[in-house]
C-alpha cells in the first residue's frame, strides 16, 4: 500500500520529500479496497497498480512516503478496513503494533541482512536493508518494532514453504487454525 501510494506521488509530480503535498494527495487519492482472487488488493484509480510499484525509482520512494504521520494514519485506517473481507492474514513492519495490535496471533518473521537483500534482489528489488531497518526503527511514526507478544521467527535458512508451516502449526497447537476454516 505504502508502495501504490509513492508510486502514485511520482506519476502524478509530487515531491515525496514534501510531507505535506504527500499528506495532501493521500487525502485525494482514489484508492479502494478489493477482493480479487482471495486476495485484497488497494485499486488506485480502479486498477491494480501491479508491477509498476517495483520499480527502483518507487522503492526509494516508498520510505519518504511512508515516513508522513497522516499517511500512516490513513493507511492503518485502510488497513483495518481490510476486515471487511473475513479473516485474514497481513504483512508489514507495523501490522502486529500498530494497526492490529490486539490481534492473538503475531509473527515476526526475521531473517539476516544478507538473506533479505538476496531476497529483495531476487524481487528485482535493489535495497540497503540495513539502511532502511535503521530508517525505520528511527521513524516518529510507528516505528518498526517487535510486539511484544509474537512470536520471533528467524528464516535466514529456512523456505517459504518451511515458515508457512511452522506457523500453521503453532496455530493448530493455540487453537487459531482449526482444518479448512482458516486463521484470524
Amino acid at each position: 500500500m505504502y508502495r501504490a501510494l509513492a508510486w502514485y506521488c511520482l506519476k502524478k509530480g509530487v515531491d515525496v520529500h514534501e510531507a505535506q503535498a504527500v499528506a495532501a494527495l493521500c487525502r485525494r487519492w482514489n484508492a479502494t479496497l478489493d477482493c480479487v482472487g482471495g486476495e485484497v488488493r488497494l485499486l488506485v484509480d480502479g486498477s491494480d497498480p501491479g508491477g509498476d510499484i517495483r520499480t527502483v525509482q518507487v522503492s526509494e520512494a516508498t520510505p519518504v512516503v511512508a515516513a508522513v504521520p497522516e499517511v500512516r494514519e490513513w493507511m492503518k485506517q485502510t488497513q483495518r478496513r481490510c476486515l471487511q473481507f473475513g479473516s485474514l492474514v497481513m504483512e508489514g513492519r507495523d501490522i502486529g503494533t500498530h494497526v492490529f495490535p490486539e490481534t492473538p496471533f503475531k509473527f515476526y518473521l526475521d531473517a539476516s541482512p544478507g538473506e533479505r537483500a538476496k531476497r529483495r534482489a531476487a524481487e528485482g528489488i535493489a535495497e540497503d536493508i540495513a539502511a532502511r531497518d535503521e530508517r525505520d526503527v528511527r521513524r516518529a511514526a510507528a516505528p518498526l518494532q517487535i510486539a511484544p507478544d509474537a512470536i520471533v521467527i528467524n528464516n535466514s535458512r529456512l523456505t517459504s514453504a518451511q515458515t508457512s508451516g511452522l506457523i500453521l502449526e503453532r496455530l493448530r497447537r493455540e487453537g487459531g487454525w482449526a482444518a479448512g476454516r482458516g486463521s484470524s
